[in-house]
């Protein structure tokens, strides 16, 4: 997915992420961030989680008061296991 690679965030939020995407559970985290009981497809949830980050970003270079940091760095530990689970499944499809 090459719109997560362009994404310009401060280094401190994309670090805190990479921590934590290392412990990505999906069924939980993924259910929460998108506040759903069905897991969509990686493909799907990336699209959604960026709309949700697109969001987010907005609200922390606004200073606004609801900007929610923890929020922040949980959907991008999201983004990060998506795009990990997306780029395994697409491999695998040009496998078979």
């Amino acid at each position: 997915m090459g719109m997560v690679g362009q994404l310009k965030r401060p280094a401190l939020l994309a670090t805190a992420a990479r921590m934590g995407a290392a412990h990505y559970r999906r069924d939980r985290l993924l259910k929460k961030i998108l506040n759903t009981e069905s897991l969509p497809r990686s493909g799907e949830a990336l699209i959604r989680l960026m709309e949700i980050e697109a969001d987010q970003n907005a609200a922390r270079v606004g200073r606004a008061a609801v900007y929610d940091v923890a929020a922040h760095v949980e959907t991008w530990i999201a983004i990060m296991g998506e795009a990990a689970l997306y780029r395994a499944a697409t491999a695998q499809e040009r496998l078979t």
